[in-house]
């Protein structure tokens, strides 16, 4: 299936229904008074986290998206049917944005979280509400609100423990074959990885985390080089990063200056990227000695603003220090879930509610603006 991490949509919530203008007219009941029912309200539009879905590609085909409108009242104070909700389906750590305002509406990180992206317009209401001593057979009636017309934009953030960044040919792809089952592609030559991919390490029995390659960053990837810059989004969630270095690079480069490029190119792309913790290891320490790996992993924590909490040598290849590093990262992930499941739950937003004016309107009120109901019977009379 093509990964597709992103889609832009539109979504339009149910208009809310019409009231009516009725009358009770049965024999033997001489006036019978005013029966115009209410409208319904229009149904909303709602996206859900489902972890079967792993690509936004449907979106890609299907851009527009509508929920049911409200009915129009009915006579004898019958209220007209709500409109029918749109619920859609997304992947789990997905973050929705409004086109137009830039405004993060919300994430759905967890199986089963329900966010509602549109509301439905608010129902109008019959000749039913506007009876009054004074006025006894009312002919007004209001016409529903319009639902909410939104231009979303969806974005699939992978949720992961770990995330690797380096350059390319770094050994990225390498290290997660060698932890876990994912099978990444790898080869001799740059830019092997164009899409990322997440692999499970277990470490021992009902223990693991989930760790994420992205594509090599490049020089410039922040203003738009390379395939890099479009994926580092997928790096906001993790708990850590592990910044794999070649301390023996093919092209001779600098691994110094090689770090540097990528330290630099997160600090522009997220300073909230840019501060999570952050671990150094040297990779491809099998291309020479452990005693040189370790001076240039020095030569480098002498140069980076940001010090790295921890440091490791290894080898993807060989696996030689693998199996320190991995149990490292478990204990690390171990402990960061136990502080977030200790930490406070966070207050749930408040279901939306209803700004408008009193719901029953006054019989002071003045209704020569209001339009009939162009769909529906101006008056209904009962034989």
């Amino acid at each position: 299936m093509k990964f597709v991490d992103e889609a832009v949509i539109r979504v339009e919530a149910g208009d809310g229904g019409n009231g009516i203008v009725s009358f009770r007219r049965e024999k033997y009941v001489p006036r019978g008074g005013p029966d115009g029912g209410d409208g319904g309200d229009g149904g909303n539009v709602y996206m859900q986290a489902d972890t079967n879905l792993n690509t936004l590609v449907d979106f890609r085909f299907t851009k527009f998206h509508q929920a049911g409108r409200g009915e129009n009242g009915g006579s004898a104070d019958c209220t007209g049917a709500r409109g029918e909700d749109k619920i859609l389906q997304v992947p789990v750590g997905t973050r929705v944005t409004d086109v137009a305002t830039g405004e993060v509406i919300g994430d759905l990180r967890k199986e089963g979280d329900v966010l509602c992206v549109a509301r439905g317009g608010r129902h109008g209401f019959g000749n039913t509400h506007f009876k009054s001593a004074t006025n006894q057979a009312p002919r007004q009636k209001t016409n529903g609100t319009k639902g909410e017309r939104r231009q979303l934009k969806l974005e699939m953030l992978l949720v992961s423990d770990v995330g690797l960044v380096g350059l390319p040919n770094a050994g990225k792809s390498t290290f997660v074959r060698a932890v876990s089952a994912a099978k990444p592609k790898v080869a001799d030559y740059p830019f092997t990885t164009l899409v990322p991919s997440l692999g499970v390490v277990k470490t021992s029995q009902g223990r693991s985390f989930v760790i994420e390659d992205i594509p090599g960053l490049i020089e410039g990837a922040s203003e738009g080089a390379g395939l890099g810059h479009r994926f580092l989004k997928h790096l906001e969630r993790c708990r850590v990063l592990v910044h794999l270095v070649d301390v023996h690079p093919v092209d001779e480069s600098d691994p110094v200056a090689n770090v540097q490029v990528i330290e630099n190119e997160i600090k522009q792309y997220a300073h909230e990227l840019y501060n999570k913790p952050r671990w150094l290891v040297a990779n491809k320490v099998d291309l020479g000695t452990e005693e040189e790996a370790q001076e240039t992993l020095q030569r480098i924590i002498d140069a980076v603003e940001v010090k790295p909490e921890r440091t490791f040598v290894i080898s993807g290849l060989n696996k030689t220090g693998v199996n320190e590093l991995i149990y490292a990262l478990q204990d690390l992930v171990d402990e960061v879930k136990q502080k977030e499941l200790e930490a406070p739950e966070k207050p749930k937003a408040e279901e939306f509610i209803w700004t408008e004016p009193e719901e029953r309107p006054s019989k002071d009120d003045d209704f020569d603006d209001f339009d009939d109901d162009e769909e529906g019977p101006e008056f209904i009379y009962k034989a």
